[in-house]
């Protein structure tokens, strides 16, 4: 394509050449960007209504024009969004598109409207529906775990501190663990969406605009709670966008934690648990191997979310106000993150929904380590009234004597941890139980069984009230 005054026609008659070739490739979004087009004709849509409404052009003007959008919108449904580096983005694409359809008409839709503010509504609209697909997948993911949970409700296996076994917990608490998380996730991705839910749409280039518009009535029309305030801050704000990728790197994060236990609990010193086929892969050389890798790979994908948080927080760090070429770089990383981490929930749904928990083999681990060992300082305290400090010696004396003698706590006879120390009695031993350990454990968030179903039916009725809303 030969550079012409003609190639440039979009920015009327302040140029005489057209761009060069590195021009039109450093400039051009079209690729990245023909994801906003549903946004973008519904963002026209409303604009050209309420320009009707105001009377800024005419119904019949109106009409040709959402006539021709809603063309577009079933050609791009069906055919796909052409690309055109001329064109340079998803904006002059439907313009130039319309123009086509309708004829010099279609010019009067960019009225009281710039690249800027339309771009800035487009990408919140998307960014908003990512959060709410993103929200319902996480509500998915907390279903399956408290399916999980409440089948292992009492469940016993090793609770870890530094990856070392630390007290017994019951698989099921250790589930819940996650469901907290991810309840933490969505209260962030909504703050998110609650703060965003603004609409830039009328704010112009940077000034706002002389026309009459009705801000509020496109608001409406387009979900929003209302215009954005400021016009400057309106189209050069991105703190939406970084909102929506701080909460993805916390949630991926919390997943990748998951992913990571799964790794380990799926490897065969541990062999916690059964990775089902649909979430692993074999080797191209030992045929008695069953890879992790759909939780590697989520493992993996936390550090590219981190990545794309970290990119677009470097591109907005020194930006003046308003609008500046660099934020053309927005959106990559935003569409980047939400791929991976759609895929990152669904792959940990999945994993958590058709694992096999080898609860046996936890159950043989639960108690191992000398793990009950705070439960008989905790009785010294509770029935000898022992102060707590002085009964973690006395217990790691206890502790030394298991070791010399190659054996579990439970193990040791009640006259050996009298001999240890005068104080404990025969009904000591019944402390060094793992199920008298866990059931002990009843505080409210505890690993007693009966405050793990606790919390599941609190989770269950939460999630409950979702659905009927």
């Amino acid at each position: 394509m030969t550079d012409t005054p003609e190639s440039n026609a979009m920015w009327g008659g302040r140029f005489a050449e057209g761009p060069s070739a590195v021009m039109r490739e450093i400039n051009a979004s079209i690729s990245i960007d023909k994801r906003l087009w549903r946004h973008d004709i519904a963002a026209s849509r409303a604009h050209v209504r309420m320009l009707a409404r105001q009377g800024i052009v005419t119904v019949a003007d109106s009409e040709a024009i959402l006539s021709g959008l809603d063309r577009i919108a079933h050609e791009y449904e069906s055919d796909g969004v052409p690309e055109d580096s001329a064109l340079e983005d998803i904006h002059m694409h439907v313009e130039a598109r319309l123009a086509q359809l309708v004829g010099d008409v279609a010019g009067r839709l960019h009225t009281a409207r710039s690249r800027n503010d339309q771009v800035a509504t487009d990408f919140r609209l998307w960014v908003r529906e990512a959060i709410d697909m993103i929200d319902a997948g996480l509500a998915a993911f907390q279903r399956a775990l408290v399916a999980r949970a409440e089948e292992h409700s009492a469940a016993p296996m090793p609770g870890f501190t530094h990856l070392q076994v630390a007290q017994p917990v019951t698989l099921g608490h250790h589930l819940m663990a996650y469901y907290e998380m991810i309840v933490r996730d969505r209260s962030r991705f909504a703050a998110a969406r609650t703060r965003m839910n603004r609409c830039p749409l009328g704010s112009a280039a940077l000034a706002g605009t002389g026309f009459a518009l009705d801000r509020d009535g496109v608001a409406r029309e387009l979900g929003f709670d209302g215009p954005t305030d400021n016009s400057l801050d309106a189209v050069s704000d991105r703190d939406f966008a970084l909102d929506f990728l701080m909460a993805a790197t916390q949630c991926a994060l919390h997943l990748s934690r998951l992913a990571e236990e799964f790794i380990i609990w799926a490897s065969q010193p541990y062999g916690f648990v059964t990775i089902a086929d649909a979430w692993s892969t074999g080797s191209s050389i030992m045929p008695q191997k069953r890879n992790p890798d759909a939780a590697e790979l989520v493992r993996g994908h936390a550090g590219r979310i981190a990545g794309c948080m970290t990119a677009l927080t470097m591109t907005m760090k020194g930006l003046p106000l308003a609008y500046a070429k660099d934020m053309q770089d927005d959106k990559p990383p935003v569409f980047e993150a939400y791929d991976l981490l759609a895929l990152s929930i669904a792959a940990m749904t999945g994993m958590v929904e058709t694992s096999r928990f080898e609860t046996a083999r936890m159950a043989d681990w639960a108690g191992s380590g000398h793990a009950t060992a705070t439960d008989l300082a905790d009785w010294l305290v509770r029935e000898a009234d022992v102060p707590f400090r002085d009964a973690h010696h006395i217990v790691g004396r206890v502790v030394a004597l298991a070791d010399r003698r190659g054996v579990a706590l439970h193990e040791l006879a009640a006259a050996d941890l009298t001999a240890v120390d005068v104080r404990i009695d025969p009904t000591a031993v019944r402390a060094l139980d793992v199920a008298g350990s866990l059931a002990s454990r009843t505080s409210h968030g505890g690993t007693a069984p009966s405050e793990v179903r606790k919390r599941i039916a609190d989770a269950r009725s939460a999630l409950a009230m979702e659905t009927t809303r």
